[in-house]
């Protein structure tokens, strides 16, 4: 055992106890220790009493107080001590365990009430960095400028004051946290109000936060790669689709995994070859290489895609399935893009040094590939690179078009509802214009997909694949713009008409006015709440197939459950995949429905 550092130089003490005792009438480990006059530290406690009378501690210094035992240690011309008392109170556990607290990974720091350091385990200049001794410095002044994060700000005045531990937290420059526990010494002899030190342990916690936070940005990267509104996306051409989630992934990539050489590779659905997404730091003809997803002859990138499971590559001299990649790598971590337990390609990041990647950085970046799998989805960008011209500009015109038509629609039915049974010449009008504005939407739909058709390779017509839904009419009630508008962009490639109302008044007046096969609504309306808007829509067409929308969770005035006490079958949640909306909606509208009396088209 190391001796105990008590003194600022750190010198060998020899240190003994006597465990006191009634009927003992010899003393045998302390008289032994007292041999060299001034050269033994006797601490005596006050609750000895009369059991050291007749001792003799001529060739000692002897004190009786714990403050003064430590003061008497600080001035270093002491080879011994002895402490006489019963049990191992806190300063002869300091003294004797000096050595052991050493070894430990946490510092160990004796405080006076001033904050000045008395005393510190060899940890605490590494914490610190500094090379110069501590002793009679403050604490704080220790670190720098450290910056107090809590839960306690005043972590030693609150052991003063309570007599009880306190702990709290802090940050040194960017990535240095330090965890700091502060325990009250107190002196069992003297029942004094305040302790006589504080007894603090400092830990380390850098790792731990860092993981923390990273999972933290993770998350918020996740937010930020699907954050994203459909007419911002559809309104990029193919290319700036992908160029923007380049940028973003590699940022993140960079900044926040600290990652520097990159590869993502797509799996193509027909030939299961590898297509390169985003390469960096790759050498060009690794970049250039033709992979496919199998589990041999393809390298690492094939046998993640193939598996759909992740591979750690230690060193790369030595791994039989590495190819390869980034100039001088030694290791490499590669990673399948899952979604919906669908393996869309690789993420692969390579390092210079062997055993570069932990465990820790394999269960970041799956967690990152995930939510890359989520913005590709998201930006469509597998269905996109298969769009072709005419099918993106007729797109983009009934994208550009469609709020316009929406506002005539909601307008004319405002004044149809008042002139109806009243002026039969102005009725005739409004609905020869709500006719007209919905065949140019229909024109446009129409002359766009005659084009397609004719283009030599035309992709498949995405409503084919959904044929139920082509030709059918849906209302979708919303107060968020941004919602009507990706309805119009999403829905309409499938050949859904779609018409939208701002609040629940303007939708009732729709509804009682035209025909729809199916409602879209929110739960959460300017007007209205979602089930006082589906009982409203059944007393118009008890028929007419109602979904509600609500995000996860949000349900204060508890619609939904209203509703289904109702007769309401469908609920969507947000954020939802398009291919649940697409579902509901074809189910909703899959069997013809009778049409509310006096309804118009």
């Amino acid at each position: 055992m190391q001796p105990p550092a008590l003194l600022p130089d750190r010198e060998r003490h020899r240190i003994l106890y006597h465990e006191s005792s009634s009927s003992s009438s010899t003393h045998p480990r302390a008289s032994s220790a007292v041999t060299p006059a001034s050269q033994v530290l006797v601490y005596v406690p006050q609750s000895a009493g009369a059991e050291v009378e007749g001792i003799d501690f001529s060739s000692a210094d002897i004190v009786r107080s714990l403050p003064e035992a430590v003061d008497r240690l600080q001035s270093g011309r002491y080879q011994g001590v002895c402490v006489w008392g019963h049990a191992a109170d806190s300063v002869r556990f300091l003294m004797e365990s000096g050595g052991l607290l050493e070894e430990l990974p946490e510092a160990v720091v004796l405080l006076d009430l001033d904050l000045h350091i008395l005393w510190s385990t060899s940890q605490l200049a590494e914490f610190t960095g500094r090379t110069e001794s501590l002793i009679g410095e403050k604490f704080y002044d220790a670190f720098g400028t450290p910056e107090i994060l809590g839960p306690d700000f005043c972590p030693f005045h609150t052991a003063i004051g309570s007599g009880e531990s306190a702990q709290s937290r802090l940050r040194v420059g960017e990535k240095a946290y330090f965890e700091v526990h502060a325990a009250p010494v107190m002196d069992d002899d003297v029942e004094d109000v305040l302790p006589d030190f504080l007894l603090v342990t400092v830990r380390d916690v850098s790792r731990d936060m860092a993981q923390r936070q990273k999972l933290s940005a993770i998350y918020q990267a996740g937010l930020e790669l699907g954050d994203l509104q459909p007419q911002e996306v559809l309104e990029m051409s193919v290319e700036e689709r992908i160029e923007l989630l380049k940028s973003k992934i590699l940022h993140y990539t960079q900044d926040l995994l600290e990652f520097d050489t990159v590869e993502i590779r797509l799996i193509e659905e027909t030939t299961k070859s590898l297509e390169p997404l985003l390469a960096v730091g790759m050498q060009p003809d690794a970049e250039g290489r033709k992979l496919k997803a199998e589990a041999t002859g393809n390298g690492v990138t094939g046998f993640v895609a193939a598996t759909a499971r992740s591979y750690l590559c230690e060193d790369t001299t030595t791994d039989p399935l590495y190819l390869e990649g980034a100039p001088n790598a030694r290791s490499s971590l590669t990673v399948p893009l899952i979604l919906h337990d669908e393996c869309l390609g690789t993420f692969n990041v390579e390092s210079p040094r062997p055993g570069a990647f932990t465990n820790n950085d394999l269960q970041f970046l799956e967690l990152f590939s995930r939510e890359v799998a989520m913005a590709l989805n998201t930006l469509d960008l597998l269905e996109a690179e298969k769009a072709t011209t005419a099918s993106e500009s007729t797109s983009k015109i009934l994208s550009e078009i469609a709020p316009s038509v929406d506002q005539i629609l909601n307008d004319a039915y405002g004044i149809l509802e008042r002139y109806i049974g009243h002026d039969q010449p102005v009725t005739q009008r409004l609905q020869n214009i709500l006719f007209h504005t919905r065949k140019i939407r229909e024109q446009i739909q129409e002359v766009g997909e005659s084009i397609t058709t004719n283009l030599k390779n035309a992709p498949v017509p995405a409503w084919q694949n959904r044929p139920l839904l082509k030709g059918k009419r849906l209302l979708v009630i919303d107060s968020d713009a941004e919602v009507r508008s990706a309805a119009h962009q999403f829905l309409g490639r499938y050949g859904v008409f779609v018409e939208t109302a701002h609040d629940g008044e303007e939708a009732m007046t729709m509804i009682r006015q035209s025909h729809y096969d199916a409602v879209l609504t929110d739960i959460r309306l300017p007007d209205m709440t979602g089930a006082e808007c589906y009982s409203r829509i059944r007393d118009i067409h008890e028929h007419l197939p109602v979904i509600l929308m609500t995000g996860f969770g949000y349900d204060p005035t508890h619609s939904i459950v209203k509703a289904r006490q109702l007769g309401c079958e469908s609920v969507l949640f947000k954020p939802f995949r398009l291919d649940q909306l697409l579902t509901e909606v074809e189910k909703a509208v899959s069997e013809p429905k009778p049409l509310s009396a006096g309804s118009s088209e």
